[in-house]
């Protein structure tokens, strides 16, 4: 870009004028997706690589970094990275974006659809899609990097970039973590992220005051029977119809011991046993995917699950040697809790430079869950993770009419309109760091 000279009274009216400097903001982010961000996010959307697999697209967010300015780090945690870049005294806030696609043969129709394919980790040859959206948070990464450093009189601190693997295998964060990330590179006074969604249109954005995503556990129950033949049922002890009474009995833990208006959901998600249709086998195994949106709520469903799982073993005859176990496996996810003071900040900021009606404060109606937490839980750092709206109001319009729905995450059919998304995670991202890092 070419300085442009002025006399010193215009200059001091142009400073003076936030409309001014935030339209330039605006048109300067329109002006480097046309360039070259749309491009970039191609790039990154044809390339979909799995979870901690992210080598092409890590080395690409590496180069785009340095070229912005920011000395990186590449191999943290695995194929992570970390950018930063020193601007005088002040905080040091960070701002995580993951990199991970999904193992999900796209059928989106898009021109630019991914065809990619990669080994997976159980020597799989399966297709990789970026089917949750990663691909507008890196490419956002890399204009809010270019915008702070083209900004970087107009705030003080350190700006902390991270370019996060394995989201999507609730691993990443802590792999970084494990490898020393605060020791390394120093641990944050705040910390931000966001997440593009297909759920809010475009041109929207939501921060919760309060959890943002969900905790969630991964469980097992070991469902231990008699062994007989199919037609001697009486001889044994069945573990599937003993392990479908349980499913069942599960979801009065939910609707029976969480108080109405706690969020909670319990989730069967494989019910295995068996080999053949006339042998009542042994054994059966569950596997359960557990959500809370608070410790306690998180407690109250792991011991309504063992109770269930026990007690139905022995209302089996089962002796207390062979009752059902229940396993909590160490894939467990803290609540993704925004901070009140930090996100309070940023909801001004936002309501203020993009009017009173950008932030969609309608109630989540999922639980999904993010390993964010992972980086701000321990020790505990204010953070704000926020959301963009990444589908066209026309197509909510379609869906509300009878027509097309609006695919979700994880879908084969799952699409954003690309150019929204980003701009607006960029612009949101830059006004959120001047309004924590600014002079």
């Amino acid at each position: 870009m070419k300085r442009q000279l002025f006399a010193l009274p215009l200059v001091l009216s142009l400073l003076c004028s936030p409309a001014v400097r935030a339209d330039s903001l605006s048109d300067a982010i329109a002006s480097d997706y046309d360039k070259h961000l749309g491009e970039l996010f191609v790039y990154f959307h044809q390339n979909p690589e799995l979870s901690f697999m992210e080598n092409k697209t890590a080395a690409r967010l590496a180069a785009e970094l340095r070229a912005a300015g920011f000395e990186v780090t590449e191999g943290v945690g695995g194929t992570g990275l970390v950018a930063i870049l020193e601007n005088g005294p002040g905080p040091l806030v960070m701002m995580r974006a993951d990199m991970d696609g999904l193992p999900v043969e796209e059928k989106s129709g898009l021109a630019y659809a991914s065809r990619v394919k990669q080994i997976d980790p159980d020597g799989n040859e399966v297709f990789v899609m970026h089917a949750c959206g990663h691909d507008v948070h890196i490419t956002s990464l890399v204009g809010t990097a270019r915008q702070m450093m083209a900004r970087r009189d107009d705030w003080s601190g350190t700006l902390m970039l991270i370019g996060q693997p394995a989201e999507e295998r609730i691993s990443g964060a802590e792999a970084m973590m494990d490898d020393g990330l605060w020791e390394r590179f120093g641990q944050p006074d705040m910390a931000m992220a966001f997440h593009v969604t297909s759920a809010i249109p475009t041109g929207k954005l939501s921060a919760p005051m309060g959890a943002a995503y969900s905790g969630g556990d991964t469980v097992e129950i070991i469902v231990h029977g008699v062994g007989a033949h199919g037609a001697s049922p009486h001889t044994g002890v069945d573990p599937v119809v003993l392990g479908s009474q349980i499913v069942l009995a599960l979801q009065t833990v939910v609707s029976r011991t969480l108080p109405p208006r706690d969020a909670g959901v319990i989730t069967v998600g494989a019910f295995h046993a068996g080999t053949k249709n006339n042998i009542i086998s042994d054994r059966a195994v569950l596997k359960l995917t557990v959500r809370n949106d608070d410790p306690a709520t998180r407690e109250l469903l792991l011991d309504g699950i063992r109770r269930v799982a026990v007690n139905m073993g022995r209302v089996a005859g089962l002796p207390e040697d062979k009752l059902p176990e229940v396993i909590v496996s160490d894939e467990s996810v803290p609540v993704t809790a925004n901070d009140l003071a930090v996100t309070q900040r940023l909801r001004n900021v936002w309501q203020e430079r993009f009017g009173a009606d950008v932030l969609w404060d309608k109630k989540r109606k999922g639980m999904g869950s993010e390993d964010f937490p992972f980086f701000t839980t321990d020790p505990y750092i204010p953070s704000t993770y926020f959301a963009v709206g990444g589908t066209p109001p026309e197509a909510f319009a379609v869906q509300a009419a009878g027509g097309e729905p609006v695919p979700s995450h994880h879908s084969p059919l799952f699409k954003i309109a690309p150019q929204p998304a980003v701009t607006l995670g960029v612009e949101a991202t830059v006004v959120g760091l001047m309004e924590l890092m600014g002079k």
